[in-house]
């Protein structure tokens, strides 16, 4: 029941069309990875790449459930040495069970001093000053257009509105 939560958690990673009942190559990397299956001494990358193309059915692209539970009982010999395989698979899904996919190594925002020029608003000048309010916030379409003023007087006209004064 982990352990098939864990797999739904990293079989939609990453994929907004994804069901959940499938896992790509891409994701069942990223779980042994990430879970601690894979150790890069005696599991590595090009191993779990090989046991994925080896459990999947010719011809498909992922993997379900039984096929990823058959996967996991191939490599829990090789990443537990000396256990026995019941006590292998047990410690492999130990490793997995309750975990889900972790965004670590995206990109964040950097504040670097050109940057933080750049972007401040309160230093534009000219008609991009006009596209933003006092606070930063862009106005959006009112920014960028010219609105018509149909008054009948010129652009900046002091006294506009005072001829029936």
């Amino acid at each position: 029941s982990g352990l098939e939560e864990s797999f739904h958690k990293f079989a939609i990673f990453g994929d907004t069309a994804a069901s959940g009942n499938n896992m790509t190559g891409k994701n069942f990397s990223k779980m042994c990875k990430e879970c601690g299956v894979m150790d890069g001494k005696a599991v590595t990358s090009t191993d779990i790449d090989i046991l994925f193309n080896k459990v999947k059915t010719k011809g498909a692209r992922t993997i379900n459930f039984v096929e990823f539970q058959q996967a996991m009982k191939e490599i829990c010999v090789k990443r537990f040495k000396g256990k026995s395989p019941e006590e292998a698979l047990q410690a492999v899904y130990g490793l997995i069970e309750g975990k889900e996919p972790s965004s670590v190594g995206t990109t964040k925002v950097t504040k670097v001093a050109a940057v933080e020029r750049l972007t401040d608003t309160s230093k534009y000048t000219g008609s991009h000053k006009e596209r933003f309010d006092e606070s930063g916030k862009g106005k959006g379409l009112a920014g960028r257009e010219d609105l018509t003023d149909n008054s009948g007087y010129v652009g900046a006209y002091k006294g506009a509105g005072t001829y029936d004064k």
